[in-house]
């Protein structure tokens, strides 16, 4: 079946870098368009970046532009996200999934920026 895990999150300053990292497996990873989404404390889902089968085609919410880059690496059946300049709102618990609403994602990694 479809399993994605998440990893990388952490206790980071403002102004810090983390890399996120989404191990996929069940399904043909190099087939599917790949999603980050977040859920800050208290807030809903929302989406971060999408990234399209080839790498040229990468989306972002507007908050994270400049900020973040997705990538993947399919032969590893990897997605990442380089979060650079992070900010105390990109606080949240952060998710890959195979679709934008997140109906099937992993169990997150929490990303805390804090000083």
């Amino acid at each position: 079946q479809v399993q994605l895990v998440e990893s990388g999150g952490g206790l980071v300053q403002p102004g810090g870098s983390l890399r996120l990292s989404c191990a996929a497996s069940g399904f043909t990873f190099s087939s599917n368009w790949m999603y980050w989404l977040r859920q800050a404390p208290g807030k809903g889902l929302e989406w971060v970046s999408s990234i399209g089968i080839r790498a040229g085609s990468a989306y972002y919410t507007d908050s994270v532009k400049g900020r973040f880059t997705i990538s993947r690496d399919n032969a590893k059946n990897t997605l990442y996200l380089q979060m650079n300049s992070l900010k105390s709102e990109d606080t949240a618990v952060y998710y890959c999934s195979t679709d934008k609403g997140g109906t099937l994602r992993g169990q997150g990694t929490q990303v805390t920026v804090s000083s």
